[in-house]
């Protein structure tokens, strides 16, 4: 039988992931439609949309941390993402996401499987930067939080509520460097205790990329299961 924190681990990738791309899609697109219940909090979201859309590529080295003093579980993972329009590579835990624009291929090498598939918009569960965008734009309240000084930068928050009772998150912060208007950290605090921080280590923009940065090359993977779910 798998302990508490082995089912966690095995269970959590993708939800991982989502919560990786969160910060993601908040850096690629634009707050302006969000009715804002706090006009402070929408004028900084609009500083940091005006910030990152002159940027060509953005390239991020994050730490992700999970924590619940209830089980006593205490997990800490690094990543990295490249990002280029609705384009990206997500590095994380041991698997490689790549996301073309049209699919997305999940590269594991522990079991030596590729699984491709495509990006359907009716799929609550798939992450787009459509969705990710609709899930923000609706059942949320937001407003400015607490200002916080970390290692000398100065982090301003904003806290989003979701506004359906059903929902298992009490709320997000999101912070965001005053200065250089970069997202700083994503802390999402769930209804049953559990704590999920995202937080920014390196962020580096208009990298030299490969053409091929987001190209799923087969030759590479000659021994691995190609997994074609549509």
């Amino acid at each position: 039988m798998k302990t508490k924190i082995q089912e966690i681990h095995t269970n959590s990738i993708t939800k991982m992931t989502k919560k990786c791309l969160q910060i993601a899609v908040l850096l690629l697109l634009s707050f302006t439609s969000i009715q804002a219940q706090d006009k402070k909090a929408k004028d900084l979201l609009n500083e940091v949309t005006s910030k990152i859309k002159s940027y060509d590529n953005i390239v991020i080295d994050f730490k992700y941390s999970l924590n619940n003093a209830k089980e006593n579980i205490n997990q800490d993972s690094k990543g990295n993402v490249t990002m280029k329009g609705n384009q990206y590579v997500l590095n994380f835990m041991g698997v490689t996401k790549i996301f073309d624009g049209q699919k997305t291929y999940t590269i594991n090498p522990e079991d030596e499987e590729v699984t491709v598939s495509k990006v359907n918009e009716k799929d609550d569960n798939a992450i787009t930067p459509s969705k990710m965008l609709t899930f923000f734009n609706s059942g949320y309240k937001y407003n400015m939080d607490i200002v916080q000084n970390v290692k000398g930068r100065k982090i301003q928050y904003i806290k989003l509520a979701p506004t359906n009772s059903k929902d298992q998150r009490k709320e997000i912060l999101l912070g965001i460097d005053v200065q250089t208007k970069h997202i700083y950290n994503l802390i999402e605090t769930g209804k049953n205790g559990t704590k999920t921080t995202l937080t920014v280590n390196s962020f580096k923009t208009n990298q030299p990329l490969s053409k091929n940065q987001f190209t799923f090359v087969a030759s590479k993977y000659p021994k691995y299961y190609i997994n074609k779910l549509d």
